[in-house]
């Protein structure tokens, strides 16, 4: 099929748009996590009575929630789906657990090769194996080969075509050139394997006023097919710099399942909140200015102990990516670049921030102070060729729901004792990175046998290649391989290729840790107790760097987790109003 459009895209309005999307099309969503989601377009679509969808992106999350409420959807093919602090999404879930819409998991690096290969007019891209996983078998299409020059294994994967891609931006000039701020998640390479481009913008401004603006990324005019004006298209996600994510609303609209979720996110009559449009104005000199919370004097938490634990294995030459959803390793990385590493290169959002500022952790301004302080904006499939590939990234540091003896991790499904599955969220890229970062980090926030099993039932990452001997002809670097816990630290053994446990949780017995476990604990002849974060380490984690405390939200039951979010979301709502107080006096100024 062809991809060219015309050089002038058509300029109408969002319900046009949304009949644009046909029946049985492969369909593209924009953006990334609760960033610029093209939410108006796609209520438009899900009322318009389509059917049959296939829905192709690396994230399900919230769009493939609302096309899932009105039955569009008739497959899916992701990497990974969450509501990120709100958790899994439960028409996902249901869907995947009853089979009643087909899920097929790609790695992040296949689906960016796939699209690339669309995009270049190529029968097939080439991509580096994950090796140690089972993803292989899962991606569809995809396959294993000698390649044809150096001979080595290699992965290859056939075209990812799309019928349609849907993307909401900042804004577009009054020939169609379409202007991103901020990470592109993978919105460049989808637009270049899509027949028809679809995008919902903020503002409509005159032929060249976009190159007035500062880091920017331009989809040209002739990737586009149509343009809708559509101010507020994104909320209550966040479209910076107009406004930032509506945390309270997503909350409301995910605890009540008596109204239509498309009805729960509809943009009010008066336009996005303007405490919102407020928040996206604060800049980061202001909240980094702004006085440190008083904290209290309390022992540490278990959360804040393998903070600091993490925060050891981080110096000035780390490399540190946050992944999709993980505010422990995010807190990490701010605490050891705010304290002693202060050379050290963290990048947000799936690598679309690079080289920010350890600013607070502030939920309804991380992303917005991300965006400031970042050296460069990136998308997705440029850091996967630029970074993770070359293996300049040290440390990913990741959660997972369940880890066997040999270090291999299912973030897939889970088979419930009576049949059945529970479907987890997708490795997102794990699979690629597990094997291409320095150093393998993995968390377990709760270990019982039933996370830490004698063997996955899906291995959907690894360390596969462990040893210097395997890493080197692949151009990575060799490092550790640990999983930390809340009883202990494991060490993947390079020689017996199994875990073993180095560090004990301080009070925590070996016993303890043989009973919690599902396969036959080693212990390493140096184990030793874990140190006690310092007091000034707990001071600027607790006061400067996670006021709100987000850490906990990863180690607590599901239970209590609606109890602890309106906690942190209330002060978060405090937080953002002192800092646009901060913003508007002469002091701050």
């Amino acid at each position: 099929m062809s991809l060219v459009k015309p050089n002038r895209p058509r300029f109408t309005d969002v319900e046009e748009l949304a009949a644009m999307v046909g029946h049985g099309d492969s369909l593209g969503v924009g953006g990334h996590h609760f960033a610029r989601l093209p939410i108006a377009l796609l209520r438009a679509i899900a009322g318009s009575g389509i059917k049959g969808l296939r829905y192709v992106c690396w994230a399900g999350g919230l769009p493939l929630e609302l096309l899932l409420e009105v039955d569009a959807v008739a497959e899916v093919e992701l990497c990974f789906s969450s509501l990120d602090i709100f958790g899994l999404p439960p028409r996902f879930r249901a869907a995947a657990e009853t089979k009643a819409v087909p899920v097929r998991d790609w790695t992040a690096l296949a689906i960016i090769q796939a699209l690339r290969a669309a995009q270049q007019n190529l029968p097939s891209m080439p991509f580096q194996l994950p090796a140690g996983s089972d993803m292989l078998a899962r991606v569809p299409g995809a396959s294993a080969g000698s390649d044809p020059i150096a001979g080595t294994d290699t992965g290859f994967i056939p075209p990812l075509r799309l019928d349609t891609f849907v993307v909401h931006a900042q804004r577009a000039d009054e020939s169609g050139n379409v202007q991103i701020i901020g990470p592109r998640a993978l919105d460049f390479a989808m637009a270049g394997a899509a027949r028809k481009v679809l995008v919902t913008v903020e503002e409509i401004v005159p032929v060249g006023a976009l190159r007035h603006d500062g880091r920017q990324s331009i989809l040209t005019r002739n990737q586009v097919s149509a343009i809708a004006l559509a101010p507020g298209g994104a909320y209550p996600a966040s479209c910076l710099p107009f406004y930032v994510t509506d945390y309270q609303r997503l909350s409301a609209a995910f605890a009540t399942r008596e109204t239509p979720l498309a009805d729960n996110l509809r943009l009010p009559s008066e336009g996005v909140p303007e405490l919102l449009q407020k928040a996206a104005k604060v800049r980061a000199e202001t909240v980094i200015a702004m006085p440190a919370l008083a904290h209290s004097e309390k022992n540490a938490s278990v959360d804040e102990i393998i903070a600091a634990r993490i925060v050891a294995e981080l110096d000035n030459e780390s490399f540190a990516s946050a992944g999709a959803v993980s505010p422990l390793a995010n807190v990490a990385y701010r605490l050891a670049k705010a304290t002693h590493a202060p050379d050290m290169i963290i990048a947000t959002m799936s690598c679309g921030h690079l080289d920010i500022a350890p600013s607070p952790m502030i939920l309804s301004l991380i992303e917005s102070l991300d965006c400031e302080t970042a050296v460069a904006h990136a998308g997705g499939d440029d850091t996967y060729s630029t970074y993770y590939q070359a293996g300049a990234v040290t440390h990913e540091i990741v959660g997972a729901a369940q880890v066997d003896r040999r270090g291999r991790v299912n973030t897939i499904a889970l088979r419930k004792p009576g049949g059945g599955l529970i479907r987890l969220p997708g490795q997102g890229g794990m699979a690629d990175v597990a094997n291409m970062h320095r150093d393998y980090l993995l968390y377990i926030p709760r270990h019982s046998v039933q996370s830490l099993v004698d063997e996955v039932e899906i291995a959907s990452s690894a360390r596969g290649l462990l040893t210097k001997a395997e890493r080197e002809p692949m151009g990575y670097r060799t490092g550790k391989a640990l999983v930390f816990t809340d009883l202990c630290v494991f060490q993947l053994d390079q020689t017996s290729r199994e875990l073993a446990v180095i560090e004990t949780m301080p009070g925590v017995t070996h016993q303890q840790i043989r009973d919690a476990t599902g396969f036959a604990v080693t212990f390493d002849a140096d184990c030793r107790e874990m140190a006690l974060p310092s007091k000034n380490t707990l001071a600027v984690l607790r006061g400067r760097i996670d006021p709100l405390g987000l850490r906990r939200l990863e180690f607590v039951s599901a239970k209590e987790r609606g109890a602890l979010i309106a906690e942190i979301l209330a002060a978060d709502r405090t937080m953002v109003e002192r800092c646009i107080a901060a913003q508007r006096s002469p002091v701050a100024s």
